[in-house]
């Protein structure tokens, strides 16, 4: 896992769990825009800090709309607009806007379209299911950047905006904000602990995206509503058993963080590389081209970007920088027979490992590679192509029927 992915989520964590006491002596009240939460009477006459309370409430909040951030914002922004409705004309205030019905309504609508696409789908081939599972994949990253920059903030400004009396008061001197000071702390730390657990949930999306089966994409995402349910359940049932459970949760995400951002940018480039039909618009480069890893290399974790080059002497190296922008590293694949893989949706580089009868998938090349299959053989002096995956079996089908037919007619 990489240092900085450890390092920042580290501290999410940290002050997530250090804050909890601090904002029970911070002693303000929620502010009117926060994410509202049920709180249960068990819950409220364990802890008399106002404040406390609304702290337990948004870290569940957070934790439940980074699992799903359109289902959550959307389910949010409707709650709060039916209890601001309750409200006398005169007392009602600003209403936030992600409660506005032009907001929730369509996000609920369009969170039921992608329901029954996952309903349906179960019965529809895998290779006609995957235009939609790609939209929905950029759905998910557009809607967490939506509520990382503009819900996350609301959410985590918890405290009043109420001007607490220095020891100068009467002294027109300038008094202390508390308020604006902790939620000032909160915000931050409340988008990277948002940034990741999305991060963990968005992989679901990406497995989705490469899993052949339907079945495996059912399954993950009844984990993820499961997840989701939990969070909900527990935080209306006690707000520090879900403050609890959700804490688990973002230190398992923090866990999987760096194989979580891998898995990402893989999706990232895929669906990019899949909306706009890129390979009919790329070609190979001569001297280096991207692909990530398929499994673990030495100390390279699998998934990590990077690009293979060709040396002058005929090695392979696979050179990368972790997390993008780390200093650089390069790799030296070991010396063996490669040959590029031809798949459904995207190429492979594979090696034979004859000790153990088969072949080892050792990169991925992205979907722009498609029908260059023949150009990365040459540019890299591979030993050919082959159908492999999905489309080895699909023409082997193909070669049966086909059989059959001509045995008939003949």
């Amino acid at each position: 896992m990489n240092h900085l992915i450890r390092w920042m989520c580290g501290v999410a964590l940290a002050v997530s769990v250090t804050v909890l006491p601090s904002a029970a002596n911070a002693g303000a009240a929620g502010a009117a825009g926060a994410p509202p939460a049920a709180v249960s009477p068990a819950a409220k006459s364990a802890s008399a800090v106002p404040g406390a309370e609304q702290m337990a409430q948004t870290i569940s909040l957070i934790t439940g709309v980074a699992i799903s951030p359109l289902l959550g914002m959307g389910a949010v922004g409707a709650w709060q607009y039916f209890q601001w409705q309750k409200k006398p004309a005169a007392g009602r205030g600003p209403m936030p806007w992600f409660a506005n019905p032009l907001f929730w309504g369509p996000a609920l609508i369009l969170v039921g379209l992608i329901g029954a696409k996952d309903i349906l789908g179960t019965a529809a081939p895998s290779a006609l299911k995957k235009p939609f599972d790609i939209a929905e994949l950029i759905e998910n990253k557009v809607s967490g950047l939506v509520a990382a920059g503009l819900f996350i903030p609301i959410a985590a400004a918890i405290f009043a905006q109420q001007p607490t009396a220095s020891a100068f008061a009467g002294t027109h001197l300038a008094v202390i904000d508390a308020a604006r000071f902790w939620n000032v702390l909160l915000v931050p730390v409340a988008v990277v602990t948002f940034a990741v657990v999305w991060l963990v949930s968005h992989t679901i999306n990406v497995l989705i995206l490469i899993s052949p089966f339907t079945t495996v994409d059912t399954a993950l995402k009844s984990a993820r509503l499961f997840l989701l349910s939990t969070v909900t359940a527990t935080s209306f049932s006690n707000v520090w058993v879900g403050a609890v459970w959700s804490l688990a949760l973002i230190l398992a995400a923090y866990l999987l963080a760096g194989w979580s951002f891998r898995l990402m940018w893989f999706g990232a480039i895929y669906s990019w590389d899949w909306f706009t039909w890129r390979h009919g618009r790329f070609t190979p480069d001569a001297v280096a081209n991207k692909m990530f890893t398929a499994e673990k290399l030495g100390t390279t974790p699998i998934r990590t970007y990077g690009r293979l080059v060709k040396e002058a002497e005929g090695k392979l190296t696979f050179v990368y920088r972790p997390l993008l922008v780390l200093p650089e590293r390069r790799l030296e694949l070991p010396a063996g027979e490669y040959f590029v893989g031809r798949g459904l949706v995207y190429p492979e580089v594979l090696a034979e490992a004859k000790a153990e009868g088969g072949a080892q998938r050792v990169l991925v090349l992205p979907p722009r590679y498609r029908s260059h299959e023949e150009s990365i053989a040459r540019l890299y002096g591979f030993g050919g192509v082959r159908d492999v995956g999905l489309l080895k079996g699909f023409k082997a089908i193909w070669s049966f029927l086909s059989g059959g037919v001509n045995a008939a007619q003949a």
